[in-house]
Parts: structure tokens; sequence; C-alpha cells
């Protein structure tokens, strides 16, 4: 099976994508197990959730729609001079947004939701402040973020993200242990200062690369002087572009909600304490560790590649055979990838969450409610791998006006989600919040599902039916879980090491077995990653 150019980027970048994810996640996953020892759960709950979902919320609705309708391509996109200068225009609205948004959002979280306690508001009201800086900071490289991404300057992103991720990560943890008088402005300052040297690097590396002495025929950007990449109010914005950001606008914000949800019905309800916000947030970060590091890339870099291969608002039928053929085999890979990692987390998640929290955090994390919370979210961890693909490839192809028809649907989904959440959080704690994004996770999965089925009913073959193991891969799982299950009514008995050892060394086998029944039956995957490997020792010899 051959592995198209375009593929092969796309694979690429998902793979270094995934690198970066790997070293923020396991960057912020032996932070907090550092930081858990040095400050109180109260300012961990106002970090992790209350600050963290400001910046989150300010950066996904300033950049998001502009990022995806730019990545897009259309038969309509002219690619003339004044074009690049119409699309560039619009790019920095973003900057725009981020101000009105910075305002006005910082001012709902230090006048109108929920106080800290009274030693720690001037600093929760200062430090949200330099939150929505830095968020300001970030916007800067829009511009240049998504030129990279059209032009794949894949390692650029991937290193620059890591040195910025592992600065915030290590000032904080610098500021809190050696100067721990700061308290909350630890965080903010590492912030600010983590945003800035990355706007830096950015800016540098791109005046870098449009002043080299390169060969004309060499350069890969439409840009021949810096000024380009500013501003130019003699042109008009790109109208097609300009259209499309306006309808990702109004599905990126509910979309932000629902990945979001919980963090933003804690902060608005107040249904948990800030000390039980933080508690539920380290649990919630080592069960999306996949999901992060993993799925999120993969979603990324093939929305791009779908993005490229087909054409926006087009059906199956105004596709060349070439294309509907890379599609489909592409969509049939990474479902069958992402179901594979999911199943396997599922199975093995279930028994090994009480002695991943009890190594991790000790009986505050294992002794509660904590083991529960990590084996659901283990369910909702296949959910989104799922959910991820099926829709990055929907928004990849939708027209504008199927998008706008979608907003309406996502509003539903909101509102079902808003409801759940409530109720289920009243009867089952923290638990609810899980249990409600599995619902509304499923929903959308529905909807994304039958789109696919629409946009394939000519074709031959049905990608979906991908997500489905052979036979001898769920057999494989069922004996793991069956034999983990076992194993850890040892380790649930006794807090002996070596017990705890026996476990894992049982879980070591049982995922032995399960990749080797994927080797020996997954054939078309194992084929396509074959190929995929010997191109790469090709071009390496």
């Amino acid at each position: 099976m051959a592995v198209d150019t375009s593929m092969n980027v796309a694979i690429k970048a998902a793979s270094y994508n995934m690198v970066l994810q790997i070293v923020f996640r396991f960057g912020t996953f032996f932070m907090n197990a550092i930081l858990l020892r040095y400050i109180s759960r109260e300012i961990l709950g106002i970090v992790n959730v209350r600050l963290t979902l400001l910046y989150t919320t300010i950066l996904f609705i300033s950049r998001e729609p502009f990022r995806k309708a730019c990545l897009s391509r259309s038969e309509n996109a002219n690619k003339s001079k004044s074009n690049e200068k119409g699309t560039i225009n619009l790019i920095w609205i973003c900057m725009v947004v981020g101000f009105v948004s910075s305002f006005c959002l910082s001012l709902l979280w230090i006048y109108c939701f929920e106080q800290p306690s009274v030693s720690l508001i001037p600093q929760y009201k200062r430090c949200t402040i330099l939150f929505a800086f830095s968020c300001l900071h970030e916007l800067l490289i829009e511009p240049l973020w998504i030129y990279g991404q059209r032009f794949s300057f894949i390692t650029l992103k991937v290193v620059l993200e890591g040195v910025f991720v592992t600065l915030r990560c290590v000032l904080s943890v610098i500021l809190v242990i050696f100067v721990p008088n700061l308290g909350l402005y630890a965080f903010g300052i590492a912030f600010v200062i983590s945003s800035l040297v990355y706007v830096a690097l950015y800016y540098g590396y791109f005046w870098w690369y449009i002043k080299s002495s390169f060969k004309e025929e060499d350069k890969i950007l439409p840009f021949t002087n810096f000024k380009e990449l500013f501003p130019d109010f003699t042109t008009p914005c790109d109208l097609h572009y300009r259209n499309l950001v306006l309808s990702f606008y109004k599905q990126s914000l509910l979309k932000q909600f629902l990945t979001e949800g919980e963090r933003y019905i804690m902060t608005v309800f107040s249904i948990l304490s800030f000390a039980e916000q933080g508690v539920y947030d380290v649990v919630n970060n080592l069960g999306s560790l996949a999901a992060r590091f993993i799925f999120m890339p993969i979603e990324e870099s093939y929305y791009t590649y779908f993005s490229q291969v087909l054409m926006r608002g087009k059906n199956a039928k105004e596709h060349s055979v070439e294309q509907l053929n890379k599609a489909i085999i592409s969509l049939c890979i990474v479902l069958k990838f992402v179901s594979l990692i999911g199943l396997i987390i599922v199975v093995f998640g279930y028994s090994y969450s009480f002695l991943l929290l009890d190594l991790y955090g000790g009986k505050i994390l294992s002794a509660g409610e904590g083991p529960t919370l990590l084996k659901t979210y283990c369910v909702y961890v296949l959910i989104i791998a799922i959910n991820g693909i099926t829709e990055c490839f929907m928004f990849a192809v939708m027209s504008k006006e199927q998008i706008n028809k979608y907003n309406y649907k996502m509003m539903i989904f909101s509102v079902a989600f808003l409801v759940a959440s409530l109720m289920l959080t009243k009867y089952f704690g923290s638990l609810g919040f899980i249990l409600a994004n599995c619902l509304n996770m499923f929903l959308r999965i529905i909807e994304s599902v039958f789109f696919i089925k629409r946009f394939f009913k000519d074709s031959s073959r049905n990608p979906l039916v991908s997500i489905i193991p052979t036979k001898g891969v769920m057999l494989s799982l069922l004996l793991s879980f069956i034999f983990t299950v076992a194993s850890e009514g040892f380790v649930g008995s006794a807090s002996n090491p070596i017990y705890q050892l026996v476990h894992v060394v049982v879980g070591g086998v049982c995922l032995v077995m399960v990749a080797a029944a994927i080797y020996l039956t997954e054939h078309e995957f194992i084929l396509f990653v074959t190929n995929l490997l010997q191109q790469k020792k090709n071009k390496t010899e």
C-alpha cells in the first residue's frame, strides 16, 4: 500500500506533535506532583481550573476560527499577492478579538464569579490580568503560526512550543519552591515571561528565514519582505476566508464550551470548592494524558491533511478517484489506530487506576473516589478518540452552509451537556462531569458518523468499519481484562511493593499479548505502518 506525500506530511506532523504533547503533559504531570507538596489545594484549584480556563478561553475564541478558516483549501482561494495581503489582514483581526475578549472575560473572572479566600483575593485579581496579558502576547504569532502550518514548518512548531511549555513549567516550579511568598503570582509571572520568549523566538526565526541569503527558488513562504507579515490597511480582508471565519466562529464557541464544559460549570455555578476542583483537575489531567499527547495531535494534523486533499463543500462525486482513495485509506488507518489505542486504555486503565493514583498522589487521590473517576475517564478517552477523527473529517469538508446548520445542533448538544452536568453532579458528584461529557461526545459521534456515511455512500468501502478491531484483537483484550482485574485484587488488599510489581508484570505480559494479536490479525494496518517505516528508512540511507 503506497503512502502519498501529503499523507507523509500529516503523519510526520502528528508524530512530532505527539512528542510535543508527551513533553508537555509529562512535564505538567511531574510539575503537579511537585506542586502538591508545596502549595495548598485551593491554589491548585484556582490556577489549574479558574485561571487556566480564562487562558484557554481567550486563546480559543480569539484564534481558533481564524486557524480553521485560513488552513482550508478552496478552489475559490486566489493565490495572488493581493490575496496573501488580504489573508494577513484577516489573521491580524484575531488581535482585536483578543483585546476585547481579554478585557470582558477578565472582568467576569474578577467580579462576577466566586472569589477565593480573603487572603488570596488581591493576588487572584492581579494574576487574572497577568494570564490575560500572556494570551495577548501569544496572539502576536498567529500570522507566523498559520503560514508555518500551511507550508509545513513542522520542526519549528514542535521545537518552539516545546521550549515555551517547558520554560513555563520550570519557571512555575522554581518560583513556587524558592520564592514561596509569591503565592499565585508565581504562576502569573511564569505565564507572562514564557509567552514573551515564545513570541520573540517565532519572530526571530521568520525574520532570519525571510532575510536569509537563500536562493529565491528555494524559499517556501510567499513573502520577500518581513514587513509583509504585518497588516496592510490599503488591502481589504480576503472575502472567502472572512466568511469561513464567521461560520467557524459560532461552531468554535460551542465546541469550546463542550470541551471545557465541566470547568465552566464549576466556575459559573460553584458546584465544587476550589480544593475539590484542584483534586478533580489532577485526576482529570492523569486521565487525559493519552487524549492530549496522542489524539489531539493526530486530529490537528489530519484536519490539515483532509483540508488539503478534499475540496470544502464538494461531495464525493465531485472529487477524483485518486482524491477519494487517499481520503478513504487515510481515514481507515487513523480510525483503526485511535480505536486500538482507546480500547487498550479502557482495558488496562480499569485495573491500573488505583495503582497509578496511589503512586502519584498517595492516599489523597487513591483513597476516595479518585480510582472510580479515572476508570470512568478511560471510557471517555475511547469516545474522545473516535469523535476527534470523525469530527475533524467532517469539519474539513463541510461547506459554509453545512457548518452553519451544524452550529444549531451544537447548541442543542451544549444545552444537553449543561442539563446533564447539573443533574448528574447532583447525584454522582464530580463523576457526573465525566458521564455528561461521555453523553455529549457520543451525540457528536452519531452526527459525524452519519455525515461520513452520506459522503461515502457511493464508495465501495465504508471507512467507519475500521473502528471495530478483528476478533483476535477483541479476544486478547477480553483475556487481558480478566487477568489484570484478578491481579488487581492482590494490590487492592495489600500495599506491599512485591504485589504491585507482580501486578505490573501481569499487565506487561497482557500488553505483549494484545500487541501480538494486532500484528497477526490487523493486516492492512500493519502493512501500512511497515510501508511507512520502510519509506523513512530508504530516505535516511
